[in-house]
């Protein structure tokens, strides 16, 4: 397996990244202030796939969160559902699962 270490200083350079894209999609947000009908129109569409991207960024960050607590806790690389080693090629892919890929199978059929 990749060095925890290594795999620790992944995600947090991650996280930062996600945090940073966060303060921008918020303040894209607060800037729509349009009072032209047509402007405002495209602006809540705009805002739609903003939302969007925050949430699936909120998601991922708190999953990043979880596996740096793990790797505090010295079970990162082990399967939450069943204690199994994640693979190194799961791990490479997605750093942050918690789940073998037995395990994320069963739970999205």
């Amino acid at each position: 397996m990749v060095e925890v270490l290594e795999r620790k200083a992944e995600l947090e350079a991650r996280l930062s990244v996600l945090t940073e894209k966060l303060r921008g999609i918020d303040a894209e947000l607060d800037s729509h202030q349009s009072r032209d009908w047509e402007e405002l129109a495209v602006e809540r569409e705009t805002d739609e796939v903003l939302e969007g991207e925050g949430r699936a960024g909120q998601a991922e960050i708190a999953a990043i969160r979880a596996a740096l607590g793990r790797i505090a806790a010295g079970s990162y690389g082990e399967c939450v559902r069943c204690g199994d080693d994640i693979a190194d090629a799961r791990l490479e892919i997605l750093p942050y699962t918690p789940f073998c890929a037995q395990c994320a199978r069963s739970l999205h059929p």
